[in-house]
């Protein structure tokens, strides 16, 4: 990951511009999981993001529950269940549970 592709860079010159941005950090996984704690992405509000919690599915429902803390203007946590996730190839590697933190910012 470049400079340009952090998502805590990223958080800081968006708050500097003044933007409304979630930032979605995996704090917690069980079982196989494609990213591990720690890993961060970054939502603003046309929903563009940066960074990743690991793709797929789980990824995209983090990224709507991003826009939902943004307009609550509050934190969530939630979890990804990958255990059932339909677009996954046969034979993948996940199969595992992650809890995320969604904070709002700018808001």
């Amino acid at each position: 990951m470049t400079d340009v592709d952090d998502p805590i860079l990223l958080l800081r010159a968006s708050l500097a511009a003044g933007e409304r941005v979630a930032l979605a950090t995996v704090v917690h996984t069980r079982g196989h999981c494609p990213r591990e704690v720690g890993a961060k992405m970054l939502v603003w509000r046309d929903g563009r993001t940066a960074g990743s919690i690991g793709g797929g599915c789980g990824e995209n429902r983090i990224r709507l529950a991003a826009l939902t803390a943004l307009d609550e203007g509050r934190p969530t946590l939630e979890q990804v269940d990958l255990l059932d996730d339909p677009s996954l190839p046969d034979g993948a590697v996940c199969g595992g549970v992650m809890e995320v933190l969604i904070e709002p910012f700018g808001c």
